[in-house]
């Protein structure tokens, strides 16, 4: 059986310590500056306390210093990247070649870097181009197919990582100027203002309505639950949830969820048990309906009706009153959350078959409910005691008590024969069952084999043998983490011969980079001052959405103050521009 690295979100320490409990083999967080989320900053002390918590499961944790960076800044994160690598972080997920730069000239610990998805890996060439520098992992692009991702895991020896589920970019990640074209909040440095998730009208060159106020940049969510075992074969190593923004509900479901999914396919790279007092589901936790983008081919990944959380279908409204409605469906509680059409409510009070709402608007016999907010399953999630830990077996013998980890580690304690017992069955009994009191710890019991008579032992002694071999325990299981290093990087022929202000360079540290790279600087980035004439790139396509893919009209975005916004049509690649105006 393979194995792969399930890749969970943390905003926070306490979604990091749940995310771990409910069954991760890693973790992604950001730092106090320069991940690509600046609003859950974190600070040193409380990663150095998520370490130590992931590294007793062998959890990994990897930190996002995925901006770019001025020049003043990219000394700040060098210095940044080796405090975290001495409280003993696993990986650094970086955008910035001026990162690279430092790595490749020996100025950074040998900490693994992962090539981020924000630098646009797309296409074969510039994975092989990372490969070829020694780059760890490469984070892939979400637009790939199988058949891509099949092709780049055979061609490269770097470790691939792909997403799998969470909400999706409608831009290729990294070539977005949008927010900072309309607002000067630059995705690129942690700051987009979501520009996608506004409503649009869709126009031709002679001013004809297409459509007209929705979301029609606003994607579904990613859910490629199906395709695991595609991708495992394929060669991935690791199955990314996006989410640093989503609350602990959230990371607690949908972790438990593909931990679960993916046990019955593969081996899991961390330790220890996972003890659910919950059943996840993800239809449950905020989604905007699910899509597999393109992974399968090109299918109907949009949702023009509304960005927010569309969650579970549960029924049809069959009947309408005063105040209430009725759906064909099982138990709807109070404080749920409904969805309809483009309306929604709070669920007030249910009594039998009738729902009374906070309010009726858009309530017609009919119509399709979805329940974006299950208020029972919530309450579930955050109250649920779900527990990791690690499965342990005894062995008595020779009068040596050694206990020995589900990883190989052991240690023993010799319990001196000072006094017979007088009854030694009963003498062994209790001295199991003490054994077996592991509670909250960090570990549980999955066997206890005794081959000598137990010495006379109080039970307050057993418990004090069980509290010390289990500590001494912890202390080898740590002093055995095998952590890795980045092999030295190396210059390689970048697979272009020049760029613009689209390769997002931002400092002079990633100019010297793609100059020594064999590549030409045309043009510092969009953030520098550069003009982006492409504000997006992406595969979903307005053309394919309205079945207009032979049309020769011109068409336009246009948003809600009336500003538009001409789309350029690359049909041969499939693929959509949104140009600035």
């Amino acid at each position: 059986m393979k194995t792969v690295e399930l890749l969970a979100p943390a905003r926070d320490k306490k979604t990091a310590i749940a995310a771990i409990n409910c069954g991760c083999d890693a973790i992604y967080i950001g730092a106090q500056n320069f991940g690509a989320r600046k609003k859950v900053p974190n600070s040193l002390e409380d990663i150095k306390e998520i370490v130590d918590y992931a590294h007793k499961f062998y959890v990994k944790v990897h930190v996002t210093v995925n901006t770019i960076l001025t020049d003043d800044e990219i000394i700040e994160a060098q210095k940044l990247i080796q405090k975290l690598y001495d409280i003993g972080v696993d990986a650094i997920i970086v955008q910035d070649m001026g990162i690279f730069k430092l790595a490749v000239e020996g100025k950074l610990p040998p900490i693994p870097l992962h090539a981020s998805t924000q630098c646009d890996n797309r296409f074969l060439e510039k994975i092989k181009f990372f490969d070829e520098m020694g780059v760890s992992r490469i984070i892939l692009a979400r637009e790939l197919s199988l058949e891509q991702i099949e092709q780049i895991c055979k061609d490269t020896s770097a470790e691939i990582e792909t997403f799998v589920h969470g909400a999706l970019c409608v831009s290729y990640s990294g070539q977005c100027y949008f927010s900072y074209y309309i607002g000067g909040r630059s995705a690129n440095r942690g700051e987009c203002a979501q520009a996608c998730r506004k409503k649009y009208s869709l126009v031709d060159e002679n001013g004809n309505i297409i459509a007209k106020d929705k979301y029609l940049l606003s994607m579904k969510d990613f859910n490629a639950s199906k395709h695991l075992k595609s991708l495992i074969n394929l060669g991935v190593k690791s199955f990314k949830i996006e989410g640093r923004l989503k609350d602990e509900n959230y990371v607690k479901n949908v972790v438990a969820y593909y931990r679960n999914q993916i046990d019955k396919l593969a081996s899991k790279t961390s330790s220890g048990r996972i003890f659910y007092d919950f059943e996840p589901d993800v239809r449950k936790s905020f989604n905007r309906g699910f899509t597999d983008y393109f992974l399968d081919g090109r299918g109907r990944c949009f949702n023009f009706e509304s960005p927010k959380s569309l969650g579970e279908k549960i029924g049809k409204i069959t009947k309408v009153g005063k105040d209430y409605f009725e759906i064909d469906c099982g138990k709807i509680s109070k404080q749920d959350g409904l969805y309809f059409n483009g309306f929604g409510c709070l669920v007030n009070k249910v009594e039998g078959r009738k729902i009374y709402p906070n309010k009726m608007d858009g309530i017609v016999e009919g119509l399709s409910v979805y329940r974006n907010f299950d208020s029972e399953f919530e309450k579930q999630l955050e109250n649920s005691k779900t527990k990791r830990q690690i499965g342990v077996k005894f062995i008595f013998k020779n009068s040596i008590l050694n206990v020995v980890d589900e990883d190989k580690n052991s240690v023993s304690i010799n319990l001196l024969k000072n006094e017979k017992a007088k009854n030694p069955d009963k003498m062994k009994e209790n001295f199991v069952s003490q054994l077996k009191k592991t509670g909250d710890s960090d570990f549980y019991v999955e066997s206890i084999d005794i081959f000598d008579e137990i010495p006379f032992m109080p039970i307050s002694q057993i418990n004090e043998i069980r509290r010390r071999i289990l500590s001494d325990l912890m202390v080898e299981r740590l002093k055995n983490y095998k952590r890795e290093f980045q092999k030295p990087l190396k210059y390689s022929k970048f697979p272009q011969t020049e760029v613009d202000y689209r390769a997002n360079i931002h400092n002079k540290y990633a100019k010297c980079f793609y100059e020594n790279s064999g590549c030409t600087v045309c043009e510092m980035s969009a953030e520098s001052g550069a003009f982006p004439k492409e504000l997006m790139r992406t595969k979903h396509c307005l053309k394919y959405a309205f079945n207009m893919c032979k049309s020769p009209k011109k068409l336009f975005l246009v948003d809600e103050k009336g500003k538009k916004y001409p789309l350029k049509f690359d049909c041969k690649n499939c693929e959509m521009v949104i140009l600035a105006s």
